[in-house]
């Protein structure tokens, strides 16, 4: 795990999760951690079990869970908004265990809202309706872009696809407005 601090007190802790086959230094969440730690929020980026065995393929989503929750149980601080996020797989652990955790919200980059060519198999439902979440995916994202819905914001990037690599800073500047907008930025 990597946390940095602000160079002021922190309004949040904002921490994220990588994708089931990629690392916390990914272009998207690299950026964002950058852009949070500038607006005044403290990040921690978590690295999964099976990715620090050097192991590719996840865990099963229970082992995810449970090892996401453990890390972000023992960093969390009193009194100090929680934001829990990552990207793709992370999203959706951190959607899974924004609520027993206590998150104030959720930040879902590439959120994979169905396996490619499956849309069928929803995983619409993973979204916490009922906390702020802001979903940033790709309108070329092979894995669908999720429909805004209840206290779901979708955030949709042109011309881009699972990897969020396309306008880096823009994604960066959407996910720190929205934090921005929920008074978790300096």
């Amino acid at each position: 795990m990597q946390v940095t601090e602000p160079s002021t007190a922190p309004a949040a802790l904002l921490v994220l999760g990588h994708g089931a086959g990629g690392d916390v230094d990914a272009p998207d969440l690299t950026a964002v951690h950058d852009a949070a730690v500038a607006a005044g929020v403290r990040v921690a980026l978590v690295t999964q079990p099976y990715r620090v065995a050097g192991r590719r393929a996840p865990a099963p989503a229970g082992h995810l869970d449970e090892a996401w929750t453990t890390v972000v149980a023992g960093i969390r601080e009193e009194g100090l908004p929680l934001i829990v996020g990552g990207r793709s797989s992370g999203a959706r652990v951190a959607c899974r265990t924004a609520h027993a955790l206590g998150a104030a919200g959720v930040l879902a980059l590439a959120f994979p809202l169905h396996p490619p060519g499956k849309p069928d198999r929803s995983r619409a439902d993973e979204l916490p309706a009922d906390l702020p979440v802001l979903v940033v995916n790709g309108d070329r994202d092979p894995f669908g872009v999720p429909e805004a819905r209840g206290s779901v914001e979708v955030a949709v990037r042109p011309g881009a696809v699972h990897d969020l690599r396309r306008d880096l800073p823009g994604t960066a500047e959407i996910a720190v407005g929205w934090l921005r907008r929920h008074g978790w930025t300096r």
